[in-house]
């Protein structure tokens, strides 16, 4: 396995040294607690009424209030417009129980879907730990852990959004130290045992992705293939191999199916997971479109004309006919679409902006500390895959598929979020290399 660089005592925190602290026990505790601190004494529970409290979980809320009052999984945008499949199913259901518990947009709800956001955020350290000790060995993983921990811009989306983020988060990371464990990747000794368990772990947790953020599904099919190519004695194995990927599989398509049968249902066609593509991709690159989307999709007071044509129509033939348009769009004007793309492609990377604000040095670092932390985590990519470090190959894959749609529809902050802990892993490796090799001409 290849080790990070040996850095000396003096650039190590104290309480780094400190073996109950290098952990990645502690890194969650601490973790969570900050971000209870923030959510609890920084009253990011109180979500302003307004729109009739749309920014207190946007489209998914209003789904939860749906199903609490007895009308199903329907209504995105406010009044009585039908069934919907605009959401993945996971979050709003967890909202809806919340709602259920503590009542409809009440503070006690919003604290209690921050805090289970928190509790996903903080425990992010884990899989980050592990995926740093197998790739770059412990000191890597001991100071990427306590970064996400302590980093205020790795926990916005967590104590402030009332949204999947955070949960889509935890997943996506777990299933890429999983797919480093089915590997075999940087193993010290004897190969693990239990890798069916392993496996339809991994189908199990690629179907609860699906049920949150589907786009991360881009990166399902590599990953599988990636795991498959390099299990050890695979070539002795075959069989065994194929049949415990075809397990996972079956399990992945068994999370997904109820949901998939219930559209059918609904909207008497195939509808996977969701259904407002061909609305985003218009909203994306439609007239007016600057890039990225600023603001409701579709109008949120009952009157609007775009939600009555919503309501009119039903929500699959809204989605189609804005489809059409957005095809007609980009055919009629190439140019434009690919000058977007590209806008998109930047905006992903080095922060997307913020039209409305006047908060000017706030908004500057904002967007320095977010283009820091793409730049750093490309650089350690590329610098692991130059020293052919274990799971190089699919951290890069994860960079390059994952926001793949993103630059083609639309792209906001939030949308990085999941890269983010592989980002820390990569910078930190980045930099610790550049003070390993710094240590060693000054030796000479």
């Amino acid at each position: 396995m290849s080790a990070s660089p040996r850095i000396s005592a003096g650039w190590r925190p104290l309480f780094l040294r400190h073996p109950a602290l290098r952990t990645p026990r502690a890194a969650f505790c601490a973790g969570l607690l900050l971000r209870l601190v923030y959510v609890t004494a920084g009253h990011a529970y109180r979500f302003s009424a307004v729109q009739d409290h749309f920014k207190f979980g946007y489209e998914m809320a209003r789904i939860a209030r749906s199903l609490v009052e007895g009308e199903g999984y329907a209504n995105p945008f406010g009044g009585h417009t039908g069934p919907t499949a605009w959401i993945a199913p996971l979050y709003p259901l967890l909202i809806a129980v919340a709602f259920k518990l503590c009542g409809v947009y009440s503070p006690l709800s919003a604290w209690t879907l921050l805090a289970v956001n928190s509790l996903f955020s903080a425990a992010t350290a884990w899989p980050i730990y592990s995926i740093a000790d197998r790739c770059f060995g412990s000191r890597t993983a001991r100071w990427a852990a306590w970064l996400w921990a302590l980093y205020p811009p790795a926990m916005q989306f967590a104590v402030r959004w009332v949204w999947e983020t955070a949960i889509s988060t935890f997943l996506f990371t777990a299933s890429v130290d999983l797919a480093l464990r089915l590997r075999g990747a940087g193993e010290r000794g004897e190969p693990e045992t239990g890798l069916l368990s392993r496996w339809l772990l991994f189908g199990g947790l690629w179907g609860a992705i699906a049920l949150l953020n589907p786009t991360l599904l881009l990166f399902l099919p590599f990953c599988g293939v990636w795991i498959l190519a390099g299990e050890r004695n695979l070539f002795r194995n075959r069989a065994k191999s194929a049949g415990r990927a075809a397990l996972a599989a079956l399990l992945f398509f068994a999370c997904i199916a109820p949901w998939t049968w219930r559209n059918w249902r609904r909207f008497h066609a195939f509808v996977p997971l969701r259904s407002n593509f061909g609305a985003e991709l218009y909203a994306g690159n439609g007239p007016g479109a600057m890039g990225f989307r600023f603001g409701a999709l579709i109008g949120l007071p009952e009157d609007d004309p775009q939600h009555i044509l919503y309501a009119k129509m039903g929500e699959l033939a809204y989605v189609r006919s804005r489809g059409r348009l957005a095809e007609a769009a980009i055919a009629a004007d190439p140019g434009r679409f690919a000058g977007l793309s590209l806008k998109r492609f930047y905006f992903f990377w080095a922060s997307v902006p913020h039209p409305q604000t006047r908060a000017y040095l706030a908004d500057f670092l904002r967007q320095a500390t977010y283009c820091f932390a793409s730049l750093a985590g490309i650089l350690g990519a590329v610098l692991a895959l130059r020293r052919r470090a274990p799971g190089a190959w699919l951290m890069a894959a994860a960079f390059a598929l994952c926001p793949l749609t993103y630059y083609f529809v639309t792209v906001e902050a939030r949308f990085r979020n999941p890269l983010e802990p592989l980002m820390a892993i990569l910078a930190v490796y980045l930099f610790q290399s550049a003070d390993g090799m710094r240590a060693s001409r000054v030796g000479r």
